[in-house]
């Protein structure tokens, strides 16, 4: 990285969570505990999907791909989380380190984003035009959905490290948080980033809030879809847009937080970073296969098959 030649500042040093030892004993309990919940929650989700052939539809093709992603965006930052609970100084980040986790973590965040634009639209075919939605939620547009995600989230990232790689940092070197993130980095050049705090305001903070809105919109017109066809499968439909709808509000929420008001740094925001990097992803496979027979049935099958296998040998 040609960035990293041309600036005094070789490392970083990320502040962290607390000081405190009691405190750093709760955190490290908790996410072990969670990030064990985080692999091992969507991992199963990710085979069961793949060896039933009953969840062989667009929706589980969908959801074992946000799986994929829930652990590659824990995978960034959750790790080296635990590590440095007990350092004993401040953890040093290198500089080729600390920009590719924020390339990580805005690729993995902006194929999110459009992964759950694709369910909804997933979920308005089913609901809305069930006779229609194999034909349209064809395997080649499932593709094609999952394809563009990861494209749209490299553009994302690329579109705001580009810039950053190329500033100049002479000091100060101290990061607020626990990750690298480019609010936190910006804040450190050594020259004037109005312009580029307002390109990640942009690109990380309207393009949050313009999918929130969308996907609630798309919602709201599901379920008056819905309500014009049928209203006694209104409860229904609704008891299955809410699993979705939490999951957007638990991811977006604190991107929204997060990005739209990102300088200067508030005090909330390492409460937030870890609702996206450490809660929602533990969450994700809990909503979506407790509240779902299908997934529960083809775990049922997929324990069954493995302890039948075991016994035979």
């Amino acid at each position: 990285m040609d960035g990293a030649n041309d600036s005094m500042v070789t490392e970083f040093v990320l502040l962290g969570l607390s000081s405190s030892w009691e405190l750093k004993i709760l955190l490290f309990l908790f996410f072990c505990l969670f990030f064990l919940g985080i692999m091992l929650g969507n991992l199963f989700i990710v085979f069961t999907v793949i060896f039933d052939p009953h969840l062989h539809s667009p929706m589980y093709f969908l959801l074992a791909n946000l799986s994929l992603i829930d652990l590659g965006l824990s995978a960034t930052t959750v790790p080296r989380m635990i590590v440095d609970l007990f350092s004993e100084c401040n953890t040093v980040i290198s500089f080729p380190g600390c920009m590719t986790q924020m390339f990580f973590i805005h690729v993995m965040g902006g194929t999110e984003m459009v992964l759950l634009i694709a369910m909804a639209y997933d979920r308005y075919i089913a609901i809305c035009k069930p006779l229609h939605y194999l034909t349209i939620m064809s395997q080649k547009m499932c593709i094609c959905f999952v394809v563009t995600a990861w494209i749209i989230g490299m553009i994302h990232a690329l579109s705001q490290f580009v810039f950053v790689i190329n500033l100049p940092f002479c000091g100060p070197n101290n990061v607020e948080s626990f990750y690298c993130d480019f609010p936190r980095i910006i804040k450190l050049a050594c020259i004037d980033t109005d312009g580029l705090e307002f390109v990640v305001i942009a690109n990380s903070g309207f393009i949050s809030i313009g999918t929130f809105v969308l996907l609630m919109i798309s919602y709201i017109f599901i379920l008056i879809c819905v309500r014009q066809h049928s209203a006694g499968d209104l409860s229904k439909a609704f008891f299955t847009l809410s699993a979705h709808i939490t999951v957007v509000v638990l991811f977006f929420g604190p991107c929204m937080f997060l990005y739209v008001w990102p300088f200067p740094t508030l005090s909330l925001d390492k409460f937030f970073a870890i609702i996206d990097f450490v809660i929602t992803p533990v969450l994700n496979p809990a909503i979506y296969t407790l509240r779902n027979k299908d997934m529960k049935m083809a775990m049922r099958r997929l324990s069954s098959q493995v302890m039948s296998s075991r016994e035979n040998l």
